[in-house]
C-alpha cells in the first residue's frame, strides 16, 4: 500500500526568523539551495553561522548548512554544523535533531543517531525519524539490532528492521527466536507486512459497454502495450520481487472511469500506469495530484500539460525534449545550416515542428521550408527540395516528422530510385517498418531521433524476445517492448526504502540505461529528456550526441 511509512530523507526548508532583516547573502544561500547548487549554498551560509552576531538567523544557517552537506554526502559536515545549535530551544528544535539523526546514519554512527531520535517529542517528526532508522537499519546485521533491542525498542522503525533482518534468515539462533518474538509480540513491526508494490493499469482497451477485452485482436496496440507490462511483471515477480497488478478498462467513458478511481486498488495504489488519450488523462492527473499517487503516461510526448504537475509522468520525451535533442544532433554534424521539416497531421508531429523552427533558429540554423505532408505529397516534399534524379539539393538536411507508415514507404520508396547524401532525420518508428532495409541504400543518410528507442541487440533484448515467443509464438511488437521497458523502469524506480515514491530515485541520478531501451533521463524533469539522435553504421545504432 502507498503510506508515509519507511521514507528515506526528508529535509525541512526553513525560511522564517524573528523579527531580522534578513541578509542578501544569506537570501542567495536560499536560493542555491533550492537550485540544487549545495556547494555554493553551503559557502554563503558560512558567515551567518556565527551566533553572537546573527542569533536565531545562526541557527536557521545551521540547519540549510546541514541540509545542503547531506546532498552531497558530507555527513560529517552536517554533523559539525548541527552539533553546536543541539540543544538550543528554538522553533524548528524538533526537525533539528531529524536531520542531525540522518547524519549520524549516513555518517555509519547508528547508536548516536537512534539516541538522538528517543529525544524528539513531535508525532510527525518522529514517524519520519522512524522511517529513517528502518531505511538504514534493514541491512545492520542481526547482533547489532538484538544487543540494542532493549535501549530502542520504542523506535518502530528500529524493531520493523530487526522483524526483516531475522525475517530473512533460515535458520535462526535461540537469541534470535526470542528476539523476533519479542518484536513481533509487541505488534510495532506490522509496518513492514506491505512491502508489495501496488501497480495500477487503466487503459481503453474497449470502446464500448457490450465489447470484450477478449474480442480484440492479437495486434490491437493496445493490448500490445499492457501484454508487455504483464509479462516482464510476472518476470520480475518471478526473480521475487512482491509487485500486485490491478488492471482496468476505461472503455473511453469519463463516468466510467470516475467510477474506477474510486475502487478500493486505485485508492491504496502505489502508481497508476494510463490511461492515453487527452480527456481521459486530464481526469487522471488530477486525481493523482490530489491523492499523491504518480500516475505514468506510458504513450505520449505531449506533456506541456503536465509541466506544473508534481505527480504527473510522460515515459516518453515531451515534445521538447526530443526538439532539443534534434537540434543538439545537427549541431555536432556540421552538415550544413540550412533545414527542411515534413510534418504529419498529428497533434505530436505539429507541435514538434513548431518547437524545432524556434530551436533550430536559436542554434543559427535557417528553416527553408516547413510543410505539413501526408503520403501522397511526401515523395514531391523531397523532390521539390532538390532530392531527386539528378541529385541537386537544395537543402543540407531533411527532418521528416511522423510514425505514419504510408509516409515512410514513400519516402523510402523514392530514396532506393534515386542516390542522395542529403542527411534524413525520421522518427525511430522507422526501424521496425518492414520494407525499409537501410542497408541497401548507397549512401546511409537516414537517422533516427530517439523516443525510448528500443536497444535491439541487447543481451536483454535477446532474453525478452525469447521469453516473449516461448509464450505467444511471435516476436514482441514495439508496443510489448515498450510495455515490458515500462515495467522495468517502474520497478527500478519506485523502490520501498523511499515509500515507492519514484521521484526521489529519478533525481537521484541524471542518465539511467535501460534493459529493453537505450536509457532515462527524468532528474528534476517529469518526461524522458534523454532523446539522442541515432545513425546505423554496420546494422548498429550509435547516438549522435
Amino acid at each position: 500500500m502507498r503510506r508515509s511509512l519507511f521514507i528515506l530523507l526528508l529535509f525541512f526548508v526553513l525560511g522564517h526568523t524573528r523579527g531580522q532583516n534578513i541578509p542578501e547573502n544569506y537570501e542567495k544561500a536560499k536560493t542555491a539551495l533550492k537550485g540544487q547548487d549545495y556547494w555554493s549554498a553551503i559557502n554563503l551560509l558560512k558567515e551567518f553561522l556565527n551566533e553572537e552576531k546573527y542569533g536565531n538567523l545562526s541557527y536557521y544557517a545551521a540547519f540549510h548548512t546541514a541540509e545542503a552537506a547531506l546532498k552531497v554526502n558530507q555527513p560529517a559536515s552536517a554533523i559539525e554544523a548541527l552539533r553546536p545549535v543541539y540543544g538550543k530551544t528554538w522553533g524548528k528544535s524538533d526537525e533539528l535533531k531529524y536531520l542531525l539523526a540522518v547524519a549520524y546514519f549516513q555518517n555509519s554512527q547508528p547508536t548516536d543517531a537512534l539516541r538522538i531520535i528517543k529525544q524528539i517529542k513531535n508525532e510527525e517528526i518522529l514517524s519520519k525519524a522512524f522511517n529513517a532508522s528502518f531505511a538504514f537499519l534493514k541491512d545492520s546485521s542481526p547482533s547489532f539490532l538484538i544487543t540494542n533491542l532493549e535501549e530502542f525498542k520504542s523506535n518502530e522503525g528500529f524493531t520493523a528492521a530487526l522483524a526483516w533482518v531475522l525475517q530473512q534468515k533460515e535458520v535462526m539462533s535461540a537469541s534470535e527466536r526470542m528476539a523476533l518474538n519479542q518484536v513481533l509480540k509487541s505488534g510495532t513491526p506490522s509496518a513492514i507486512k506491505d512491502q508489495v508494490l501496488d501497480i495500477v493499469v487503466i487503459l481503453p482497451f474497449t470502446n464500448s459497454a457490450t465489447q470484450s477485452i477478449s474480442g480484440l485482436a492479437s495486434t490491437d496496440f493496445m493490448l500490445e502495450l499492457y501484454q508487455g507490462i504483464r509479462l516482464q511483471v510476472d518476470q520480475i515477480k518471478a526473480q521475487g520481487v512482491q509487485i500486485n497488478l490491478n488492471t482496468f478498462d476505461s472503455k473511453r467513458d469519463l463516468n466510467r472511469l470516475n467510477s474506477i478511481l474510486k475502487d478500493p486498488a486505485v485508492l491504496a495504489a502505489d502508481l497508476i500506469i494510463g490511461p492515453i488519450y487527452p480527456d481521459e488523462t486530464e481526469l487522471i492527473s488530477a486525481f493523482a495530484e490530489a491523492q499523491k499517487i504518480p500516475f505514468i503516461h506510458p504513450l505520449s510526448n505531449l506533456g506541456e500539460r503536465f509541466e506544473d504537475t508534481a505527480y504527473s509522468y510522460l515515459f516518453r520525451p515531451s515534445v521538447v525534449s526530443l526538439s532539443k535533442g534534434i537540434s543538439s544532433g545537427l549541431v555536432t554534424q556540421n552538415w550544413g545550416k540550412s533545414v527542411a521539416i515534413a510534418y504529419s497531421g498529428s497533434a505530436r508531429d505539429e507541435r514538434l515542428a513548431q518547437l524545432l523552427q524556434v530551436d533550430l533558429s536559436k542554434a543559427g540554423f535557417r528553416i527553408t521550408k516547413s510543410q505539413k505532408v501526408d503520403p501522397k505529397n511526401a515523395s514531391s516534399f523531397l523532390q521539390e527540395l532538390g532530392i531527386r534524379r539528378g541529385n541537386n539539393p537544395t537543402v543540407d538536411q531533411v527532418i521528416l516528422l511522423t510514425d505514419d507508415p504510408a509516409i515512410a514507404q514513400s519516402v523510402f520508396a523514392l530514396m532506393e530510385s534515386i542516390t542522395t547524401s542529403v542527411p534524413l532525420l525520421v522518427m525511430d518508428s522507422w526501424l521496425g517498418f518492414n520494407f525499409a532495409n537501410y542497408e541497401m541504400l548507397e549512401f546511409p543518410n537516414f537517422y533516427f531521433i530517439s523516443n525510448n528507442t528500443p536497444k535491439f541487440e541487447s543481451e536483454e533484448m535477446s532474453a525478452f524476445r525469447k521469453v516473449h515467443y516461448d509464450k505467444f509464438l511471435s516476436y514482441p511488437t514495439l508496443n510489448v517492448i515498450l510495455g515490458a521497458e515500462l515495467a522495468n523502469w517502474v520497478v527500478s524506480n519506485a523502490q520501498f526504502v523511499n515509500d515507492f515514491d519514484i521521484r526521489k530515485t529519478l533525481d537521484q541520478k541524471s542518465y539511467q540505461p535501460g534493459k529493453l531501451t537505450w536509457g532515462f533521463n527524468f532528474k528534476n524533469t517529469n518526461n524522458n529528456t534523454y532523446s539522442p539522435v541515432f545513425k546505423l553504421e554496420s546494422g548498429e545504432l550509435i547516438p549522435l550526441n
